[in-house]
């Protein structure tokens, strides 16, 4: 469970505006790329710095928080 003091939950955007996460309250994201604004949905858990993801259609992905940047499959990712 993460830490209720860090608030994840919001838009993060890669610098080229290209991938956008939004971690939904709710343990849900939403993910677009480019100009497919749903492209991937799940839930996702927080744990410390670390996200873990499972999409609606069966694959798992993780993450980590570090220094206020969301660090995702090779992807730098910053609160919008």
């Amino acid at each position: 469970m993460s830490d209720p003091a860090v608030d994840f939950t919001g838009l993060w955007i890669t610098d080229d505006g290209q991938v956008r996460h939004e971690l939904l309250p709710a343990g849900r994201y939403i993910e677009a790329r480019g100009r497919r604004e749903r492209a991937y949905q799940g839930r996702y858990e927080i744990s410390g710095t670390h996200v873990e993801y499972w999409d609606d259609t069966g694959f798992a992905a993780d993450g980590d928080f570090i220094d206020g940047v969301l660090h995702h499959a090779g992807m730098v990712l910053r609160r919008n």
